[in-house]
């Protein structure tokens, strides 16, 4: 696989600050309209519903947030049928988003940053949170799910995109659950040998409990089943296996004091330590292991491994190779402090270390954890073949600097290569910057049907800040080559995650 660089002429840096700034301006106006603006040409089989979640509201009548995690959830379904595409955009219409819009002004804490207008007194011991209903969205048993990990899901018509109202999962989840917003579909569990939605919870504290669940195709819950492991978690994903479920407890702590006394979000209280290491969790998977799946290492109970001091976000897959858990994530050096005083939009890329794509090779058997570099250009937000979740694969697709060394904002989509050591690149620099790729194959999902593993292709939205508009770009999988780039009428603030159904809702 060879490297492509597209737009050549680009400077020495390739963005400017200014210009990646505006594309964390708020989008208050909701559309629908067919996408008739097409470089290039849709392809007649790509036939489905991409589907978008992300900050949307980055201020309440003016008053702006501190940090975009905190910006109220906007879904971007753009669906593609007979060599077309239609887009819509709805905010998710929680409880907190529709009360702010009445009062006209901040009535809730964010987690990172944002506090309620009067200073220290007005937030002092408020600890109620407005479920903000911003980072992913999960079509999964006939049913629109907008994700936000420290709460319950809101339930949303799939075609639509109305908010019906906070969702338990048919009683799964109680008033105030928390489910993450990272759900693994397996497509193909162990236990039962149909494709099934796996999912967590977080109760953190001085011993931290996750809670894993299961469900069927239909929606219903397969299994549920919770352990405990001693220390703080600050858990955003994890990854699968068809036996296993693994976590990376990162080195933080969580003082609360300031956040009682109103002084400081709860993001801004937590504390990275680099001289600590870093923690892998190994939990087996309820099922699999009640069937005795898994000879080789019958460990029912949950198991720590140790590696050097990282911060993880986002794992691109895991998968088992004899005694061996093999675990592909993106790692920091540490994680940047969420300052009180600070202002996102001026982050200064050179002062902070990039994530690079490690693999994590955990012997079940000695206890021993290897290290190796994938990918050392600054990258995030990785994706692999739906049938290849869990299991041996070779690309992983995810968003990157233009530049192959430093830090820098996303404006490109690499392929890695895991076996060969090769790249491609699709590069939106100079004026261009991305979100999350989503890898949709040509054909089905399953192990017998996949073809190629790179038999697909990746789709990825790219705010255009020379026109102050967004497109959504589609590419060959195989080699990153641009096949069409569709032109919205508007910019897409930057999202956080999506995913892809073969269902068309148009």
């Amino acid at each position: 696989m060879t490297s492509i660089e597209l737009n050549p002429s680009v400077l020495e840096r390739s963005y400017r600050r200014e210009d990646w700034q505006r594309g964390y301006n708020s989008l208050t106006q909701e559309f629908e309209y067919w996408i008739d603006e097409i470089d290039g040409e849709i392809p007649a089989n790509l036939q489905g519903t991409l589907f978008r979640n992300g900050p949307g509201l980055l201020e309440v009548n003016g008053n702006r947030i501190h940090h975009p995690f905190d910006g109220d959830g906007m879904i971007c379904a753009i669906a593609f049928q007979n060599g077309r595409a239609h887009f819509r955009n709805r905010f998710v219409k929680t409880e907190g988003y529709l009360a702010e819009q009445a009062a006209g002004k901040i009535l809730y804490r964010g987690v990172f940053g944002t506090d309620k207008p009067g200073g220290w007194l007005a937030n002092l011991l408020d600890f109620r949170l407005k479920n903000i209903a911003n980072t992913n969205v999960v079509y999964w048993g006939g049913k629109l799910r907008a994700l936000w990990e420290a709460a319950e899901p809101h339930a949303l018509d799939p075609r639509t995109l109305d908010t019906l109202g906070l969702d338990d999962l048919g009683g799964v989840l109680k008033p105030g659950d928390a489910f993450a917003a990272h759900p693994r579909i397996d497509p193909a569990c162990a236990a039962d040998g149909d494709a099934c939605l796996v999912n967590f919870s977080i109760k953190p504290g001085l011993s931290s409990t996750i809670t894993l669940y299961e469900f069927a195709p239909d929606g219903k819950l397969l299994r549920k089943y919770a352990h405990s492991t001693p220390g703080f978690a600050f858990i955003h994903d994890f990854a699968i296996t068809p036996h296993y479920c693994i976590f990376f407890q990162n080195p933080v702590t969580f003082n609360p004091l300031n956040f009682l006394a109103g002084l400081r979000s709860a993001a801004e209280c937590i504390q990275f330590h680099p001289e600590k290491t870093t923690k892998i969790v190994v939990i087996p998977r309820k099922g699999a292991a009640d069937k005795g799946a898994r000879q080789t290492t019958p460990h029912a109970a949950l198991r720590t491994f140790e590696t050097l001091s990282g911060f993880v976000f986002h794992h691109a897959n895991a998968f088992e190779e004899g005694d061996d858990v093999v675990i592909d994530s993106v790692c920091y050096e540490d994680l940047p402090a969420v300052e009180p005083e600070g202002d996102f939009l001026q982050t200064d890329f050179d002062t902070i270390a990039p994530g690079h794509l490690w693999r994590f090779r955990v012997n079940l058997q000695t206890g021993v954890v290897d290290r190796q570099l994938l990918e050392g250009r600054c990258c995030e937000f990785p994706v692999v073949h739906p049938a290849k979740v869990g299991r041996s694969y070779r690309y992983a697709y995810l968003a990157a600097a233009h530049a192959t060394t430093g830090n820098a904002p996303h404006q490109a989509v690499v392929k890695v290569d895991t076996q060969s050591g090769g790249r491609a690149l699709w590069s939106a620099a100079p004026w261009g910057y991305v979100g999350e790729p989503i890898f949709v194959p040509r054909t089905g999902i399953s192990d017998h049907s996949i073809g190629a593993e790179d038999d697909g292709w990746v789709l990825v939205m790219a705010f255009d800040s020379s026109r102050d508009r967004s497109d959504l770009v589609i590419l060959n999988a195989r080699d990153l080559s641009q096949v069409a780039r569709l032109h919205l009428k508007h910019h897409v603030p930057y999202g956080l995650h999506g995913s892809f159904t073969p269902e068309c809702f148009e």
